[in-house]
């Protein structure tokens, strides 16, 4: 018995110093980056600033780099823990909060933010994503909600709301924000609605007016 409590507290011992030496890499890999959160706001709105430039250029390997810049400034403000969106205090919710754009006006890229587009006679609330959305790692196009403004006209779906995600498409130079959103709306009623928008539901009509 007392060879297996051995080989156990020497597995633990094992793990805990893979642990230390993983945080100790980490700490070597950011030590440019700030760590604090006051320090690290005007570190990531020039971030964002280089990150819409290389968008606007289409230069997918640049863009990459720097969600994972972003990510990793996230992760050093987190202690080194992973977990920089767990939460709407956690590093990654409280950078990408303070620096999005202001409700209404195009963001740039990397920035989230909320505005409408108007479309094939509709009008459109979207909210996009920036450095830290859920495809962002894998996708070089953001994903972004798209919302019913006039619930009694026609929409791209009977919720009044659709989500685009995980878009493929090349890389397109020096397109903004909202023509990326209309293009990718329209394609989706000429190819998913085949040209023709449809009624949104009484029940979600009402769900959204409560």
């Amino acid at each position: 018995m007392s060879g297996a409590s051995d080989q156990l507290g020497f597995d633990a011992l094992l793990q805990a110093t893979d642990t230390e030496n993983r945080a100790r890499k980490f700490e070597r890999e950011t030590v440019h980056l700030p760590s604090s959160l006051e320090e690290a706001l005007p570190f990531f709105r020039i971030l964002l600033r280089s990150h819409h430039a290389a968008m606007l250029a289409g230069n997918v390997d640049e863009t990459m780099r720097l969600r994972k810049e972003a990510r990793r400034l996230a992760r050093r403000l987190n202690g080194s823990d992973p977990g920089i969106l767990a939460g709407p205090d956690a590093p990654g919710c409280a950078l990408d909060r303070e620096a999005a754009a202001v409700a209404g006006s195009v963001p740039l890229w990397g920035q989230s933010g909320e505005f409408l587009v108007e479309l094939s006679g509709m009008k459109v609330r979207v909210e996009i994503e920036g450095v830290f959305g859920i495809a962002s790692g894998v996708s070089f196009w953001p994903g972004f909600a798209a919302h019913a403004v006039n619930l009694d006209r026609p929409f791209l779906s009977e919720t009044g709301y659709r989500s685009f995600l995980g878009i493929h498409a090349d890389p397109q130079p020096d397109l903004l924000p909202d023509e990326f959103v209309r293009k990718a709306i329209a394609g989706y009623v000429r190819s998913g609605l085949k040209g023709r928008l449809v009624s949104i539901a009484p029940r979600y009509r009402a769900q959204t007016a409560a």
